[in-house]
């Protein structure tokens, strides 16, 4: 009788990974995806389908099975006629790759913004009410979009998480729901082409490309956001993404810079466009300049790295390698001297009753990763050197077959069971020649090994060079420090 284990059903996990194995609420904003496409999560269809499929989606929710069916029909029908993003650049094209939204969202705008400076100019009571809101919405992106909602990394009250969803929304960097989505999308597809912002695609890409171009339908993937949506004040956000993102994102510190400062128009480009742009480019290093410059101390399969510069600029979002080691962890940084102000400020919520259930990982956990990422890193240098033939690469001699060579052969001894031909070292044996010598055609070991020098590892390596047999049931292996150790011991 055979007891059979069964395995993991591949096709059903991934069904769960995406979230499409539940029923959830279905939220809307009324202004398609913000910030980034729809094509990258949702299904995909020709034009002159397209308003018959949003009248379907709202008349029924869609199973697992009809989302598979349309992932098939998707794949069939692009299998003929190539998406634009799959088709080269052309005079007469080039204004269908281009996702036109986000290029006045994050280039159009803030290009007025800077240009309007020449125009308008600062006041330093502007200048720190911009930086001020810099900091609200710098935060609530990291603090709240990225570490609260996309990781579920700690627990906040509701005033915390309407501060996050606020200024969240004045960063202009879509909701919410979308973003937590795409970011939960970017680590479970790390460095593929169903990665939103794959950084093996190159800088410019992964900083602001993917935004601005279509994404290719063929690589769009799902994770599981059930958990955002069971949040209210999510739904909320959602729902009224771009009355809130236009309010908190320009009127907001229009009025504020106008009522107090009386400068509204100042307000206006340099609270308002000039810090949303700023913020907006500090998030985009996490995309690219975390995968593109620093160290990778826990793993180098993938592109993340740590580096103290990304993290002066993302609000202590450079030790990316880290955290994508740790997604969980409530910080990036773990180390008293490296920068992360997020880190900081969700720890004096918990402190003040607004945050809790602040996740980390053991620092048991943290040092395996460093530990196996160093030993990888020897083993590559390791792999480099010559560390003598493996004696399972070598011959097996009797100690007559030994005997007998040895008269033939000037230069051969045994050390630890291996046989090593020492005849072109002989001159340069640092105890002299004539100490060697009377070594020859013997067993050396103990005379090696601390009889009459204790030799060095460099003296160890550098006769692992010299093997050319081993000597049956000599009990010999690759690690000749084993027995030497043993002998030493038993010396002392």
């Amino acid at each position: 009788m055979t007891d059979n284990l069964e395995s993991v059903d591949v096709l059903q996990a991934n069904i769960i990974a995406a979230g499409t194995n539940k029923k959830t609420r279905r939220i809307v904003n009324g202004f398609g995806g913000l910030m980034g496409s729809k094509e990258i999560t949702s299904p995909h269809f020709l034009e002159q389908e397209a308003a018959a499929a949003a009248e379907a989606e709202k008349k029924e929710k869609e199973n697992v099975e009809s989302l598979l069916a349309k992932d098939r029909a998707e794949k069939a029908k692009y299998s003929k006629n190539k998406h634009i993003s799959e088709q080269p650049w052309t005079l007469q094209n080039w204004h269908q790759h281009i996702n036109w939204l986000n290029v006045v969202l994050v280039v159009a705008i803030p290009l007025i913004g800077l240009f309007s400076t020449s125009r308008v100019p600062l006041k330093l009571n502007t200048a720190l009410t911009a930086i001020v809101l810099y900091v609200f919405g710098g935060l609530s992106i990291t603090a709240g979009y990225h570490r609260l909602w996309a990781h579920k990394s700690y627990n906040a009250k509701a005033p915390v998480r309407i501060f996050y969803a606020l200024f969240g929304a004045a960063a202009v960097e879509g909701s919410i729901k979308w973003w937590g989505h795409s970011h939960r999308i970017h680590h479970r597809y790390t460095d593929t082409p169903r990665d939103p912002y794959d950084a093996r695609r190159g800088f410019w890409y992964s900083h602001m490309g993917w935004m601005l171009m279509k994404p290719n339908p063929k690589y769009k993937a799902r994770a599981d956001i059930s958990d955002l949506i069971d949040d209210w004040v999510v739904r909320v956000q959602h729902r009224h993404y771009l009355g809130i993102m236009v309010f908190m994102s320009f009127i907001f510190p229009t009025l504020v810079c106008g009522y107090f400062f009386n400068d509204y128009l100042g307000g206006f480009i340099y609270a308002g466009i000039l810090r949303a742009c700023f913020i907006q480019q500090a998030t985009f290093c996490v995309n690219s300049l975390a995968h593109w410059i620093g160290v990778q101390p826990f793993d180098d399969r993938r592109t993340p790295r740590d580096h103290f510069l990304t993290a002066l600029v993302t609000f202590g979002e450079g030790y990316h390698n880290f955290h994508h080691e740790f997604p969980t962890d409530y910080r990036n940084a773990i180390k008293w001297y490296q920068y992360d102000p997020t880190k900081i400020v969700i720890y004096i919520h918990s402190k003040l009753g607004l945050a809790s259930n602040l996740k980390t990982f053991s620092q048991n956990a943290i040092e395996q990763g460093l530990v196996q990422q160093q030993q990888k890193k020897l083993d590559a240098a390791r792999s480099k050197l010559n560390w003598g033939t493996p004696l399972s690469h070598l011959p097996i001699w009797d100690k007559s077959e030994y005997f007998e060579k040895s008269k033939d052969k000037k230069g051969l001894v045994i050390i630890s069971g291996i046989v090593h031909d020492v005849s072109g070292y002989i001159s340069e044996h640092p105890g002299g020649e004539a100490l060697l010598k009377s070594s020859l055609g013997k067993d050396a070991t103990k005379a090696f090994n601390g009889g009459v020098y204790l030799h060095s590892n460099a003296a160890h390596n550098l006769l692992a060079t010299m093997r050319v047999a081993v000597i049956r049931d000599s009990g010999a292996t690759n690690n000749t420090f084993d027995p030497n150790v043993g002998f030493t011991k038993k010396a002392e």
